[in-house]
C-alpha cells in the first residue's frame, strides 16, 4: 500500500472548541475498531456557547480535519452543557470590537461566512446534536448541517431585527427550505422562538427527545403542550408555551428535575450508527446532492450579504448590539418606537440618535 498523504492545511491546538474522536458502535453497541465519529464541541458555556473569531478559526480547521481524515464516520456538531448548542456570535465581542468598525467586521464575516461553507462541504455527514438554545447564528450554523437531533427543552429562533441585524448568515437561504415560507417569513422578522416540539413539527429537526428526569423518569417538557391540543379559541396549540396555573405549575415541575442528556446521546449515537451501514461514496453523493438546495441560495447570497453585515455595523448592528451588551439585565433592546420617531423626523444616524433610543443611557 502506498504511502498516505496528509491533507489537512495546517495543524491546530484548539482552545475555543474541543475536538474528539468517539468510538462508532456497530448495532450490537460494540464499538467498530478504527472507525469513529468526530465530535465538535463548542466550549464558551458562561456566553451561552457564543462563537468568538478565534471559535469561529477552529470550527472550519475542525471541520476540514474531520472531513480530511479516513477514520471519520460522522461529524457530530454540538456544544458544552445544557442550556444551549449555540446563540451565535458573540455579543460582547460585537459590541466592544466589531461595533462602529465596518471593515473589520467585514473580515469576520469572511470567516463566518467560510465556517458556513465548511460545513456545507464536509465529506462526512454533520449532525447537529442539539443541547440547548439555537438561536440567531447558532440556529443558522445548526441549519447547515445535515441532521439535527435536539433534547425537547431546546428553543429556535432568530434574534437579528430585535438586536440590529439580519438573519443572512444562513436562515434567509435555508430556513424556508425546512419549514415554507410563510412560516420562515414570520420566524425571520418577529423573532418568536419555537419549542423543539414545534420545530420538529414543522420539519426541522429529525428527532427530538426528553431531557427532563423527575423522580428518575424522564417527561416531556412541562412548560410546553407536547400533544396535539385545541384550546378554547379553536387554535392547535401543539408546541406552543402553556399559559396561567398550566405554565406555572410547568415551572415547578421544571424546577424539581434535573436535565438528563443520555436520551440525546443515544439517539445521536444511533443515527451515527445507521450511517455507519451505508457505502460511503453513496453517502456522500446523496448528502452532497441534497445540500445543494441550501448551496444554491448561500453561494448565491452570501457576499452581498457580508458587505450588507458589515456596513450595518455604523448604524443599527451599532446601536443593538452595544444596548445587548450594555443595558440592564432587565432591558437590553432599544426603543424601537423612538428610534422610529426619529427616523421619521429625518434625524441622522449619529451618536446623539444613539444615546436617545439605548436603555444604558437612561437613567
Amino acid at each position: 500500500m502506498k504511502p498516505l498523504k496528509d491533507h489537512d492545511l495546517v495543524r491546530v491546538e484548539y482552545s475555543g472548541i474541543i475536538y474528539e474522536k468517539r468510538p462508532c458502535k456497530d448495532f450490537n453497541g460494540e464499538p467498530a475498531e478504527g472507525l469513529y465519529n468526530a465530535w465538535i464541541i463548542l466550549n464558551n458555556p458562561a456566553q451561552l456557547n457564543s462563537y468568538t473569531t478565534q471559535m469561529v478559526k477552529e470550527v472550519i480547521l475542525a471541520m476540514r480535519q474531520a472531513s480530511n481524515d479516513r477514520s471519520v464516520n460522522a461529524v457530530v456538531f454540538t456544544g458544552v452543557g445544557d442550556r444551549a448548542f449555540c446563540t451565535g456570535g458573540n455579543t460582547k465581542e460585537y459590541a466592544e470590537y466589531y461595533a462602529g468598525n465596518p471593515q473589520e467586521y467585514k473580515q469576520y464575516m469572511r470567516l463566518f461566512n467560510d465556517m458556513v461553507s465548511t460545513i456545507l462541504m464536509c465529506d462526512k455527514p454533520v449532525i447537529n446534536r442539539v443541547n440547548g438554545m439555537r438561536i440567531a447564528g447558532g440556529q443558522e450554523i445548526g441549519m447547515a448541517c445535515d441532521f439535527s437531533i435536539a433534547q425537547d427543552l431546546a428553543r429556535f429562533g432568530q434574534a437579528g431585527p430585535r438586536h440590529g441585524s439580519a438573519p443572512i448568515g444562513g436562515s434567509t437561504d435555508f430556513l424556508h427550505l425546512y419549514v415554507g415560507i410563510e412560516r420562515a417569513m414570520f420566524s425571520c422578522t418577529v423573532c418568536e422562538p419555537w419549542s423543539a416540539h414545534l420545530a420538529y413539527r414543522y420539519g426541522l429537526l429529525t428527532e427530538i427527545v426528553p431531557a427532563l428526569k423527575v423522580n428518575g423518569e424522564f417527561i416531556p417538557n412541562p412548560l410546553v403542550y407536547t400533544d396535539r391540543w385545541v384550546n378554547e379559541r379553536g387554535e392547535i396549540i401543539y408546541g406552543l408555551p402553556r399559559e396561567g396555573e398550566e405554565l406555572a405549575r410547568g415551572k415547578e415541575l421544571l424546577k424539581s428535575g434535573t436535565i438528563d442528556l443520555s436520551l440525546l446521546d443515544e439517539a445521536v449515537d444511533r443515527l451515527c450508527t445507521k450511517l455507519m451501514y451505508t457505502f460511503p461514496n453513496c453517502l456522500s453523493m446523496t448528502i452532497n446532492s441534497l445540500r445543494k438546495k441550501k448551496l444554491e441560495h448561500w453561494d448565491q447570497n452570501k457576499e452581498s450579504n457580508r458587505e450588507w453585515l458589515a456596513l450595518n455595523m455604523m448604524t443599527e448592528a451599532k446601536a443593538g448590539f452595544r444596548a445587548f451588551n450594555e443595558g440592564p439585565k432587565d432591558n437590553r433592546e432599544v426603543d424601537f418606537v423612538r428610534l422610529r420617531q426619529l427616523l421619521a423626523e429625518g434625524h441622522e444616524w449619529d451618536d446623539d440618535l444613539i444615546r436617545e433610543i439605548s436603555p444604558q443611557y437612561k437613567k
